[in-house]
């Protein structure tokens, strides 16, 4: 089922998600919904919160993506990402160990509104896939982008909260108006 998309301006964006204790048969649909939703969206990343769910989980996909290019280690061998995709992620923990790199980032939350955000280029992942199993690995390039960009969701941080200052200096017009827009929409119900 295709769930709607929170924007800015919906306070569920802004809430830290509870970790996940048990892997239960509502969870794998909510995962399952949010892949349905992010494909649909032409997303390669979605984040419970974005669903309206106060959650630390979060799917990314960046199979789609053919001019950003993605690596990923596990257990130390090179792999391709695209056999580990669509990626899901329950409680991931991030550690960066690559130099910092600035990029282009959007947002299924923030339609059409694009900004720079200095990120690490490289980062280790731990997380549990939607079994429970732990999951560690290793990524670069834009699926690491791509998976600290919704673990920020997760902890209801967003990408304008990271976004190089004269980019959303630039864009604030537009910030504005969508979350006037937002709230106006909360507001009538």
């Amino acid at each position: 089922m295709t769930l709607e998309i929170k924007k800015y301006g919906t306070p569920v964006l802004r809430q830290k998600g509870a970790r996940v204790e048990k892997i239960t048969p509502e969870l794998k649909q909510l995962v399952a919904d949010m892949l349905e939703t992010m494909r649909s969206a032409k997303g390669v990343g979605l984040a419970a919160q974005q669903v309206g769910v106060v959650a630390q989980v979060a799917v990314i996909d960046v199979r789609a993506v053919t001019d950003r290019p993605s690596s990923m280690e596990v257990e130390g061998k090179k792999v391709n990402p695209e056999d580990y995709m669509p990626l899901v992620l329950i409680n991931p923990e991030i550690t960066p160990t690559g130099e910092k790199v600035q990029g282009p980032e959007g947002c299924l939350s923030f339609p059409e509104i694009f900004g720079d955000v200095i990120r690490p280029a490289t980062i280790d992942v731990r997380t549990l896939n939607q079994e429970g199993i732990e999951f560690r690995f290793s990524c670069g390039g834009l699926l690491a982008r791509a998976i600290q960009h919704e673990a920020d969701h997760l902890n209801g941080i967003l990408f304008i909260d990271r976004m190089v200052l004269t980019d959303k200096e630039e864009i604030k017009p537009q910030l504005d108006e969508l979350q006037a827009k937002t709230k106006k929409k909360l507001k009538m119900g």
